[in-house]
């Protein structure tokens, strides 16, 4: 009964019990739990450190693997910074910690691998949406299609930048402006005719890209346009029917509308109009970029190569995620400092936001671009704890998770 207790807890484990002829509640499975002993805890040579929610957004813990070893030697009630510093004074030896960052100072700091190539992919994914009109195909009748396709979305007097991109840095300036002066946000947002939320995220937001960010991605409506542009040369003028049609090809739209801002300019187009070619979403050049050369396909690798060739500074991206992959992969955390160094050499903001959070934490960041250690199986033990929980709540419910985890 302990071990149907702790494989399935007390609900599933009564109903096995049941088919194997055990006549048993699930509240005695759950006392059987806890009346097991406490286990000894130990603190290993290699320390794996994450945390986890029992209730997502309100209940969080922190699960202590052996490194060497991947099993869990611990469940912390809570992810707080003093608790683990507690427990790493209460149990002295540990020489490495892949993942956490407080607590042990003589510890050597391992930070994990995933995370840092996640964050890099942030990075990258940012910097493509910045330079997004280095994605459109340039070809020998880019000028037709620029004259012909609709253009109201465009600002002239930034270089094709998009109007929204445009009014989004004019109002950042001057909230920024008027913040700094020591106005509020309410008085902010009377001044400039904006709501008190958008004048507060103006003035909260320390950088312009995290706000521009939002205005140039792309729309639903993108997708669709090719098809758009096709029935309009074929005398389909019809913005109701066109919305219809393309209802039901799946474009999520509930309104005409977006359709027939994007036919007011065709309007005054005399003869057809030559189809755009389709553009590439952002986020599907940046997954060109991060992925291995090798799994590319080859139309992908056609398209990253001429998007490269157009975009000199997504060239310079191109280079050094090659570069990092380089040090991931092969450990050379040694060259971590030459990195940061190359990337702050290149007009790349976002990148050289990322490069400089690796440089206050070079440290624990060389040793995870160096060591063997990583996250990967507290990771695991952390997708385990997943399906241990149950909704408990209070202390005896992390009692009980934290038995089955460590005795199952």
């Amino acid at each position: 009964m302990r071990v149907i207790a702790l494989a399935l807890a007390g609900r599933a484990g009564a109903r096995l019990a049941t088919v194997l002829h055990i006549a048993v509640s699930r509240v005695t499975l759950l006392n059987l739990i806890m009346a097991l002993p406490e286990p000894d805890v130990t603190a290993p040579r290699v320390l794996g450190v994450d945390d986890f929610a029992t209730k997502r957004g309100r209940i969080y813990g922190t699960v202590l693997i052996d490194g060497e070893s991947h099993r869990p030697i611990d469940l912390l009630p809570d992810r707080e910074a003093g608790t683990l510093a507690t427990w790493l004074t209460d149990h002295p030896g540990a020489e490495v910690i892949c993942r956490d960052r407080a607590g042990a100072p003589e510890a050597m700091q391992v930070a994990d691998r995933w995370h840092l190539w996640n964050n890099l992919a942030t990075a990258v994914e940012r910097t493509v949406i910045a330079h997004r009109p280095c994605l459109r195909d340039a070809d020998p009748q880019a000028s037709a299609r620029a004259a012909a396709a609709p253009s109201a979305e465009l600002n002239p007097d930034t270089g094709g930048e998009k109007w929204g991109v445009t009014r989004t840095r004019e109002r950042y300036l001057a909230v920024q402006r008027l913040f700094a002066r020591g106005w509020t946000i309410s008085a902010i947002g009377r001044e400039l005719g904006l709501a008190r939320h958008t004048a507060g995220r103006h003035a909260r937001c320390e950088k312009l890209h995290g706000l521009t960010d939002r205005a140039i991605r792309t729309t639903r409506l993108d997708d669709y346009k090719p098809y758009l542009i096709q029935r309009w040369n074929d005398g389909c003028t019809d913005a109701a029917r066109l919305f219809r049609e393309i209802r039901a090809r799946g474009y999520p739209g509930r309104t005409p509308q977006a359709v027939r801002r994007y036919l007011r300019p065709l309007r005054a187009v005399a003869g057809p109009v030559p189809a755009p070619p389709p553009t590439p979403k952002p986020h599907r050049v940046a997954h060109w970029i991060m992925r291995h050369p090798d799994h590319l396909h080859t139309d992908e690798e056609s398209q990253l190569k001429n998007i490269l060739a157009r975009c000199p500074r997504l060239n310079a991206v191109h280079r050094h995620v090659r570069a990092f992959a380089q040090m991931v992969c092969n450990l050379e955390g040694e060259n971590l400092a030459a990195w940061i160094d190359a990337v702050h050499a290149d007009d790349l903001p976002v990148l050289r936001s990322f490069a400089g959070n690796l440089h206050n934490d070079r440290d624990a960041i060389t040793a995870g671009l160096t060591q063997v250690w990583s996250s990967g199986p507290t990771e695991g033990q952390v997708n385990r704890i997943k399906t241990l929980k149950r909704q408990m709540y209070g202390r005896a419910g992390f009692a009980l998770l934290r038995r089955r985890l460590l005795l199952g």
